[in-house]
């Protein structure tokens, strides 16, 4: 067994491996970028090495420096992670021509599952589904049309070298066809640098399921089940789930049979996932093979009470598997939700900047441990206080949950989502709870255009229908309340100027524009600071009890006799006098105050935000590289004026009508924060 390793890689992975590596005695050597310095996997790693300049082309991505720390530190073995270097066949021979081991597949199967064309020919020849098409590439948009009416429409249009949804897309007839071939063709000669396009069937209602398998180098292969990872957002999974709800029995045994053969067939050694696209008959098709540990590993980890990560490092060191397809588990129901920085009410724009809080729900599994199950666990490379950097992938963290059968994990999920405190940062949480409460989700009936059909115009606070509104006005009044009783209890107040408790109350909800919902309740209270409340609200009674602080942002307790957990903090930028109340991803702004301030408060005028449509403003934080206009300009509606780059992605912004530039506010290579204004027209 090796004695050190060095993680080439950063964030919530390098984190994940070393927690392995620490329970295997295995000493761990951290790299990192300039931006990364105070990271959380540099300070849980033995040794760090610095790479170089936040870019990740130069730092992550530059093989020769990570070999050179290798060899600085005497590590024997290098584990990649995801991302980055992890699928290059270059960097996987390089390392074990230095002599040092790569923690993943052999180079020639990376090489041969790596490219789409010849993968899709290799799985043919190994017997395994595929979607019917034309798997070489093709040299015409004519060409394009003609195959794709041999097929039969819908189509799809794919880039060889494609991935992350680039170079990809779905025809329904000739003009599409056409169109749709020569944008792909450009689009990945762009972003890979190879323009090769081929074109294959369009699978009708489609999940993405995918097979997690396990080679050894002498020769054997088992899979470890499928994962369900249909809800996607461009492409980008979002939540993923072991095991399906969809599939049969005898549909998981062929898949799997069949991914085990395309393993054996590059003569596979690691963890990899061999994807399928499933169509609603559950007729099945080979996708791709990822030659790597996925981002949603725990949920298999967890069903089948397996370590990867230790599995991955016990192959690469040259030994058996220490299990057979038998003795595969497959007990509960796992679910992982990425929890992203960004900002799903503005499109899900990248968001950066500093953790303020970071206060995940409490853990009862561990990375690493897989005896200890039927619980919660986060996957994180981050801490409070730290910076969200713009030059890297936006996942921060990863939440899973592990229960009985499914509706219990999402039960479990809701609730741990309710507890994931993130301040500083936009999260896509409310996203997420969003997903988990929608009756098609919870129900199994979804497809990889779940999201797209659903919230294909964006997101927006109103798509959080919370089932019991009531509750969030009860609670911010109970919380109110209590905090008024201990006012009151304090010594020292003058006579005729003591603090009153109270027993009726109006809940001021906050609408835009004034639209303020009035809401009287009366609170019924003999149980003290920490005892039990009875609010009335809208006739209905919520007896809510809880133990937790009332400083405290997460408060836990149980209403009704039903256990919750919400968030409840004071004050806004916009009205420090509030509380803001968070369950279940629908968030209230409220007043509590009593009826009399509540009749003056009718009274107050609206006082309209500024009228900021003269500027082009930056929707996301993010370095402004780029300003295409200069003062004086004409500038017509739709006209691009400036791009913004944050978190591996470019956001163009356009004039959103015809005037004349009056002002540049930023410069090029500036950090603009969100709303921060670019361009003013005269």
């Amino acid at each position: 067994m090796f004695k050190k390793i060095l993680i080439a890689n950063r964030g919530e992975i390098a984190c994940r491996v070393i927690a392995t590596a620490r329970k295997m005695g295995i000493a761990t050597v951290a790299v990192y970028s300039e931006a990364d310095k105070e990271a959380r996997h540099v300070r849980l790693a033995d040794e760090a090495v610095l790479l170089g300049p936040a870019p990740s082309r130069e730092s992550y991505l530059v093989a020769d420096k990570i070999i050179a720390a290798c060899k600085a530190t005497g590590a024997e073995a290098v584990h990649p992670g995801y991302g980055f270097l992890s699928e290059n066949e270059d960097f996987a021979r390089r390392v074990e021509e230095e002599g040092i081991v790569f923690i993943g597949p052999k180079h020639y199967s990376i090489a041969a599952m790596g490219d789409k064309i010849a993968s899709k020919k290799l799985a043919s020849q190994a017997k395994v589904s595929t979607i019917p098409g034309h798997n070489e590439a093709i040299e015409s948009a004519d060409k394009a049309v003609e195959i794709a009416k041999g097929i039969g429409y819908p189509v799809m249009i794919k880039a060889s070298a494609g991935g992350g949804g680039k170079g990809l897309r779905v025809a329904y007839n000739d003009k599409e066809a056409f169109e749709g071939f020569t944008s792909c063709r450009n689009e990945a000669r762009n972003s890979f640098g190879d323009d090769r396009v081929f074109i294959e069937k369009y699978v009708l209602e489609p999940r993405h399921i995918e097979i997690q398998v396990l080679g050894d180098s002498q020769g054997n292969v088992i899979y470890l089940n499928e994962r369900e990872c249909s809800i996607q957002r461009r492409h980008q999974k979002v939540i993923e789930e072991a095991p399906s709800p969809f599939i049969s029995e005898a549909t998981r045994k062929a898949m799997g049979e069949q991914a085990v053969a395309l393993a054996k067939a590059v003569k596979y050694q690691s963890a990899g996932t061999v994807e399928f696209v499933v169509g609603k008959d559950q007729d099945f098709y080979f996708l791709e093979m990822n030659t790597r540990l996925q981002v949603e590993h725990p949920v298999t980890e967890c069903i089948t009470g397996l370590d990867l990560v230790e599995l991955m490092i016990r192959v690469a060191a040259g030994e058996k598997l220490p299990i057979m397809q038998a003795d595969v588990k497959r007990e509960g129901w796992a679910i992982e939700c990425r929890i992203n920085a960004e900002d799903p009410f503005r499109n899900f724009l990248p968001s950066t900047g500093r953790l303020v809080r970071f206060q995940p729900p409490a853990q009862s599994m561990f990375q690493g441990n897989t005896e200890a199950l039927q619980g919660v666990r986060v996957d994180t490379g981050v801490q409070e206080g730290g910076e969200i950097p713009m030059y890297y992938d936006s996942m921060i963290a990863k939440l899973i949950v592990h229960g009985r059968d499914r509706s219990e994990a999402i039960a479990k999920m809701r609730e741990a989502l309710n507890g994931f405190v993130i301040r500083g940062i936009s999260s896509n949480i409310a996203f997420q709870a969003a997903l988990l409460a929608h009756p098609d989700f919870v129900s199994g009936r979804f497809n990889t255009g779940f999201i797209a059909e659903h919230y294909g115009k964006g997101f927006a606070a109103e798509d959080v229908a919370h089932a019991d509104p009531g509750f969030l006005v009860a609670l911010a009044a109970y919380v109110r309340r209590k905090s008024r009783e201990r006012a009151a209890r304090l010594g020292g107040q003058l006579p005729g100027y003591d603090v009153k408790v109270g027993q009726h109350y109006t809940v001021i909800v906050l609408g835009a524009a004034g639209q303020h919902e009035y809401v009287q309740v009366t609170v019924d209270d003999t149980g003290g600071i920490h005892g039990p409340a009875v609010i009335q609200v809208h006739g209905k009674t919520y007896a809510i009890e809880s133990s937790s602080r009332l400083n405290a942002i997460r408060i836990q307790g149980s209403v009704n006799g039903q256990r919750f957990t919400a968030q409840v903090e004071r004050g806004t930028a916009g009205n420090p006098l509030a509380l803001v109340v968070q369950h279940n991803g629908t968030r209230i702004q409220a007043l509590v105050v009593s009826p009399r301030m509540a009749e003056l408060h009718r009274l107050m005028p609206y006082k309209a935000p500024p009228d900021m449509s003269r500027f082009v403003l930056s929707p996301m934080p993010g370095l402004l590289v780029e300003v295409a206009v200069q003062p004086g300009q004409k500038v017509q509606a739709g006209e691009r004026v400036a791009v913004i780059e944050a978190m591996k992605m470019e956001n163009v912004l356009f004039a959103a009508a015809d005037g004349v530039v009056g002002k540049v506010l930023a410069a090029k290579g500036e950090s603009l924060a969100v709303d921060q204004p670019i361009i003013e027209f005269a």
